[in-house]
């Protein structure tokens, strides 16, 4: 996976978005963020792996899944300025639980736990950021909670459209978003000629 430099780090102009930074930040960001390609396929981190980095999807489509009874169960999927990581594996520093593979070429900006910790601990408009940004996940997550809890294919598949990134919809191949939904391929090809 090659490290390629990029003149402005596209992170450090998403986080300016979220609430500005001063020059210390910025210089501090510049100095710490880390840009790499990953080719379609590859992965960030595999379940077992400690994963240290959190990553800025700059360009890309990334998933998170688990292997159940030789199955892949997808539970997220991320796209273009979304921030992924292994949240047990960085936040605990413990083995990841999960897969994260790159659906296509993708690139990321990623930050060490211990960069990021640093920033918070001493940047103020870090710790402002760093609490949107977990604001943000949950949100997520429990979007993620609530369809995983519908009852009908039908019901997690229309809840998913109400919610969900149009990108992931025009990006994810068919396979992943019916695991997503916790259904049969042919369930959400169904679904979706219903729905048209």
């Amino acid at each position: 996976m090659p490290t390629i430099k990029y003149n402005n780090l596209f992170s450090i102009v998403l986080l300016n978005s979220i609430s500005p930074l001063s020059r210390e930040v910025n210089k501090f960001l510049s100095n710490k963020l880390v840009c790499k390609q990953y080719k379609k396929g590859d992965f960030l981190v595999r379940n077992g792996d400690m994963c240290d980095r959190l990553h800025v999807i700059r360009k890309g489509l990334i998933r998170g899944y688990f292997n159940y009874e030789d199955k892949e169960v997808t539970t997220w999927v991320s796209v273009d300025n979304e921030f992924v990581t292994s949240i047990s594996g960085y936040f605990k520093k413990e083995p990841a639980l999960e897969n994260i593979q790159c659906l296509e070429d993708t690139f990321t900006e990623s930050i060490s736990y211990d960069d990021m910790r640093f920033a918070i601990e001493n940047f103020k408009e870090m710790s402002k950021i760093h609490r949107v940004l977990l604001e943000e996940y949950y949100v997520q997550a429990e979007h993620r909670s609530f369809i995983a809890r519908i009852p009908t294919a039908i019901g997690r598949y229309e809840h998913f459209l109400k919610i969900s990134n149009s990108q992931i919809l025009d990006r994810l191949p068919k396979k992943y978003l019916a695991s997503l939904l916790n259904m049969r391929p042919e369930t959400l090809s169904r679904l979706n000629k219903q729905l048209v």
